[in-house]
């Protein structure tokens, strides 16, 4: 015959194990309906560690309405001898026979009028193990009776495995939205060391409360990066990333194939992350004690781990987590790796832009003039902005050139694109101009043999170019004699203020066969200044899609009085600031005569042209 009164507390029971968040929700359901079993007068539950430390006991005796529960950490090693092995185990016991080193329930079972207990083992996850045990009298039918606790056994590991598994499911739900938001995070810069900032940060509070990056160089580990949820704690941590001699060597062993490890006890020993009592007269443990130790110490981190930085098969580092957390709270090797792997990626790729910056920087400067000839009569300088974010190697250039004549060349011209070919073809165009015009070549014969140069080739990009030659005249000007090859016109900005535009004109270098260059001449008197530059700086563009040429006249004209330094540097800058669109290289070459006149003084023309090939 079915009990009904069991069968519904039992249906009951199974729907509060499916809502609940915790077991200890479930013992209301659990003890009355036990309790209410003929025979049954006490149920005690009791929970353990796997070090055989109880930590929880509940009591309800029947006819009472509140439970007696100890909360403790009493260390219990004899009761090893009732821990479950793997299905839950139910033993009868003579209550006269209970053993108090074995059975801390005892002190309650005595006090029923029960003539022995029923007991249930049964172990809930690796952690611990948990009992269930009912003091009864000699009416209780003992078969009925286990069945029932057998039973309400089975709802609780059933509850606890569903509370673990939704557990893990909202951990790897949450591990994977902080790792899609670590990879944005760190992905979203190039900079070095903004990278290693964010690698050190992206996981802290959030999965560790403190953490180190080191960087693995050829003379060792390298700290570069540390952060802790405590500021105090996080001066410590970066002290010890630089100079601790425990944590040098620990990593310095580290092997390339080694994965995540966790430290903890006496494995941290001599740390800076050991107890602080004891690491004291050794400067270390700076922070604080362990859980349960002096009053005011404060938390002590418990735990260490340490994950290899691996990317594209080589290993560029390491991340150390320190924790001050329980164990529960610890993340899995599985997670860190990734967190690494994705952490190892964003370093590697900053440092290899870094790399590339390097060299491409460092070749941009070969396709340049290391310096500009220093004359008493010109003020030269030029300025130039690289606005390529991936930094391929631009083709803008410029030069300036003493003539035989005594007078100066200056050029300034732009290849199309980006990259190696583009290099190529700038150090092509440079050099044939420059070495042409050393000779005396006229400008217009310059272009054309470069535009023939280019054609023999068979080059696939086009450039432009603009040739400006400036030879001092007898009445203290300046002739300008321009010639461009499809290239922005020069503007000139006058004593007085003004700005204006040199005619210019001519077709694009490498285009087509047998061009002609023509040449436009005017004059400048003592403070006038010409400016050339590439189109980087009359393309770039606000955001509302003005391009800076609109408004260049007027910055031109603002600098009146200034030098030609302060003329290349202001107008790239403003350029620089103006764009919210355009990455083109910027370009600027400024020539500002001042009147001083050939022989007033000076050394002899081609002593001065020595002089400039030496400095």
């Amino acid at each position: 015959m079915v009990d009904d009164t069991w069968s519904g507390a039992l249906h009951r029971l199974w729907q509060a194990a499916s809502r609940a968040e915790e077991v200890a929700a479930l013992a209301d359901d659990v003890y009355a309906p036990l309790l209410a079993t003929p025979g049954v007068h006490l149920v005690v539950g009791t929970r353990w560690d796997d070090r055989q430390v109880l930590r929880y006991m509940r009591a309800l005796s029947a006819g009472s309405d509140a439970p007696v529960i100890v909360a403790t950490t009493r260390s219990m090693p004899e009761a090893a001898v009732r821990e479950p092995g793997g299905a839950p185990v139910v033993t009868r016991t003579a209550v006269d026979g209970l053993d108090d080193a074995v059975w801390p329930e005892a002190e309650f079972l005595r006090q029923a009028p029960g003539a022995s207990v029923v007991a249930c083992t049964f172990r809930l996850d690796h952690r611990g193990w948990a009992a269930l045990a009912l003091a009864v009298d000699g009416s209780a039918d003992l078969a009925v009776v286990e069945s029932r606790l057998a039973q309400a056994v089975d709802v609780i590991v059933a509850c606890h495995t569903g509370i673990l598994q939704r557990g893990r499911e909202a951990r790897r739900g949450a591990d994977d939205a902080l790792l899609a938001e670590a990879s944005l995070q760190m992905d979203s810069s190039l900079d070095v060391e903004d990278t290693l900032r964010r690698v050190a940060r992206i996981a802290v509070p959030a999965v560790a409360d403190g953490a180190l990056v080191h960087l693995l160089r050829s003379e060792g580990p390298e700290f570069v990066a540390a952060t802790h949820v405590a500021v105090q704690q996080q001066r410590a941590l970066e002290t010890a990333g630089r100079e601790d001699p425990w944590l040098t060597a620990l990593l310095g062993r580290r092997g390339e194939d080694e994965d995540t490890v966790f430290l903890s006890g006496a494995a941290l020993e001599g740390s800076p992350f050991g107890d602080a009592e004891a690491d004291t007269a050794a400067g270390a443990g700076a922070f604080g004690a362990r859980p349960g130790g002096a009053a005011g110490d404060g938390p002590h981190s418990t735990v260490v781990s340490i994950s290899t930085l691996r990317a594209r098969g080589r290993v560029v580092g390491t991340i150390t987590f320190v924790y001050q957390r329980s164990e529960a709270r610890l993340p899995d090797s599985a997670f860190l790796r990734s967190l690494a792997t994705r952490a190892a990626l964003a370093i590697d790729n900053a440092l290899l832009y870094e790399l590339r910056r390097t060299a491409v920087l460092s070749l941009q400067e070969h396709l340049l003039p290391s310096q500009l000839p220093v004359t008493d009569q010109w003020d030269l300088s030029a300025s130039y902005e690289v606005g390529d974010p991936m930094l391929d190697v631009g083709g803008d250039f410029y030069d300036a050139v003493l003539r035989p004549d005594g007078s100066i060349a200056l050029l300034i011209g732009d290849v199309c694109g980006r990259g190696a070919e583009a290099a190529a073809l700038t150090g092509l165009a440079r050099h044939t101009l420059r070495t042409l015009l050393e000779e005396g070549t006229d400008p217009g014969t310059a272009l054309s043999r470069l535009n023939r140069a280019l054609r023999q080739e068979r080059a696939s990009r086009f450039l432009t170019a603009v040739v400006a030659t400036l030879m001092p005249q007898p009445d203290g000007t300046a002739l300008l004699s321009t010639c461009s090859a499809g290239h922005p016109p020069p503007l000139v900005l006058r004593g007085d203020g003004t700005v204006s535009e040199v005619l210019s004109g001519g077709l694009l270098l490498g285009v087509l066969d047998d061009v002609s260059y023509d040449s436009h001449e005017e004059r400048l008197t003592a403070g006038d200044t010409l400016v050339l530059f590439t189109d980087g700086l009359t393309e770039s563009r606000e955001a509302g899609g003005t391009f800076f040429e609109s408004v260049l006249p007027g910055r031109l004209a603002a600098l009146r009085g200034s030098d030609a330094a302060d003329i290349a540097e202001s107008l790239a800058r403003q350029a620089k600031v103006f764009r919210d669109s355009g990455q083109d290289d910027i370009a600027l070459l400024v020539a500002r005569w001042t009147g001083i006149q050939p022989g007033a003084g000076l050394l002899p023309h081609d002593r001065q042209r020595e002089q400039a090939a030496l400095r």
